[in-house]
């Protein structure tokens, strides 16, 4: 358990750190408008990453991420993520509207980059807003269900990089899903010898192997 605090106490470092540019993006956004080009600097990173590690960017890469799970969660009730918003219709939705958006707004502020800029801050801090209701209300986490670089990240690289469970040594505890900051529950994934998690929202964080107490889980 110390194990799982230390490395616990390392990730919230790097997420704090990450949280304080998130806030600096998003507040000096509103005077510097460039700034708003982080956005798309990340979901090119948040894809990248896919390909290869799944939803590993959405861990502690994510500055918006980092910022809900370090500065939010504090104050969230961390109550079940409906369903709904775990739903393949949302994310759908979601990602389809805000590109529809992205696309017809950058087409008519075409060619002033701080007009671009400047839509891509309120971008951000509008969908930041809603995040941050949801995360009040229900789990920090919840807009990282269906926002589109989490949900892109998850369809290109659900079989990558894959979290296993030894099902031999798996005790059904549940600590490894106490320990999800996404509320993925790997030990539903049992079923004989040692088999994949087939869950793509999984972080790759790695809380759930250190929290276990019979090592039944790897990365």
């Amino acid at each position: 358990m110390e194990e799982y605090k230390n490395f616990e106490r390392k990730r919230q470092i790097k997420q704090s750190i990450m949280g304080i540019v998130f806030l600096v993006v998003i507040i000096g956004g509103w005077k510097y408008p460039l700034l708003g080009y982080f956005i798309p600097l990340c979901m090119l990173l948040g894809m990248g990453i896919g390909f290869f590690k799944g939803r590993k960017w959405c861990d502690w890469f994510c500055p918006r991420g980092s910022f809900f799970d370090a500065f939010i969660k504090p104050i969230s009730p961390k109550k079940e993520i409906p369903k709904f918003f775990k739903g393949l219709p949302l994310r759908i939705g979601m990602l389809s509207f805000l590109m529809l958006m992205m696309a017809i707004q950058i087409i008519k502020r075409w060619s002033d980059p701080y007009k671009i800029g400047m839509f891509f801050v309120i971008l951000l801090t509008v969908t930041t807003i809603l995040g941050i209701i949801l995360a009040l209300i229900f789990h920090q986490r919840t807009w990282c269900y269906f926002c589109p670089i989490g949900s892109m990240a998850n369809w290109i690289g659900r079989k990558k990089y894959p979290l296993k469970i030894d099902s031999q040594l798996c005790t059904e505890c549940k600590l490894c899903y106490k320990a999800c900051p996404i509320q993925v529950a790997p030990y539903t994934f049992k079923s004989e010898g040692i088999k994949a998690v087939n869950d793509g929202d999984c972080l790759k964080c790695n809380l759930c192997l250190r929290v276990c107490p019979k090592k039944a889980l790897s990365l």
